[in-house]
């Protein structure tokens, strides 16, 4: 990886900033797979709540609409005051959801200026024989040289009620298939789309604006799983936008990522439609 790219993904960005002069941030450990265990210690997904015995209070189910890490940050403070390498009790985490795992994994190592990056596809482990919306971690591993993903989310409760067979700090393709990726299974017929999604939600038009997720996560705008914008309001396809947009995250070329998130269909603009709250939202920058 050249200093260029290096250089941009150890840089925050306005999602992954932490606030200025967190001192609760001191003290988080220096090795990337501890540093984004942490997590698990300050976030519940709200799916997966029951599993810890607590339950989404009515008055907490916002919380999921936090888009920003330093906003995450002082929701788990105000919960809990204690430094962020502090273990939670359950009851006193935030909710979230994948992508508030990730991002906030990739808010730490970034803060320790390990390149990091979120990313959005789907997960083979969650359902058998589906490929369920989900987002992971990925740094940049000196050693290997290559990209690591991480699952964040995944502690040890979560491994041993999905029985998993694999290492979920360094998740194999198969088990994790990246939006690009999935939408080229589908577009050649090796794979149906109606096996990718969430709860009600399957087909095409599901990896679609996944892609389109995960073209602006690799370009630092690391939106919820739920906000819309651009090619996913059209109306329209736009399916060869989205063969070049896959084509670009799969082959990993940087300046290509770069170069097709300028088309205003794919750039995140100044508001996006969050579906779940059903309301038009800024976009922090």
């Amino acid at each position: 990886m050249d200093a260029d790219q290096t250089r941009y993904y150890s840089t925050p960005g306005p999602m992954t900033a932490l606030p200025r002069d967190c001192a609760a941030a001191a003290g988080l450990p220096e090795d990337p797979v501890e540093r984004c265990s942490v997590v698990q210690g300050l976030i519940v997904h709200e799916f997966w709540a029951g599993l810890y015995e607590v339950s989404v209070a009515p008055g907490r189910a916002d919380e999921v609409e936090i888009r920003r890490a330093a906003e995450m940050t002082q929701r788990m403070l105000d919960l809990d005051p204690s430094p962020l390498s502090v273990r939670r009790p359950p009851a006193r985490r935030m909710f979230g959801n994948c992508r508030h795992f990730s991002v906030f994994s990739c808010a730490l190592l970034r803060a320790a200026g390990i390149p990091a990056r979120a990313r959005c596809g789907f997960a083979t482990y969650f359902e058998p024989g589906r490929f369920v919306d989900h987002w992971v971690v990925e740094y940049w591993d000196t050693a290997r040289g290559r990209w690591r993903r991480v699952d964040a989310q995944l502690d040890e409760a979560q491994q041993h009620a999905l029985a998993l067979q694999f290492d979920p700090t360094d998740v194999p393709g198969d088990a994790f298939v990246t939006a690009g990726d999935a939408w080229q299974l589908c577009r050649t017929g090796r794979a149906d789309p109606e096996r990718f999604g969430i709860l009600d939600f399957w087909g095409l038009w599901f990896v679609r604006n996944n892609v389109v997720r995960d073209v602006a996560a690799l370009n630092n705008m690391e939106l919820l799983p739920w906000d819309t914008w651009g090619v996913m309001e059209l109306g329209e396809p736009a399916d060869d936008l989205v063969d070049e947009a896959a084509a670009a995250t799969v082959s990993g070329d940087w300046t290509r990522i770069g170069s097709i998130y300028d088309d205003e269909r794919l750039r995140v603009p100044a508001t996006v439609t969050s579906q779940r709250a059903g309301t038009v939202v800024a976009v922090p920058r």
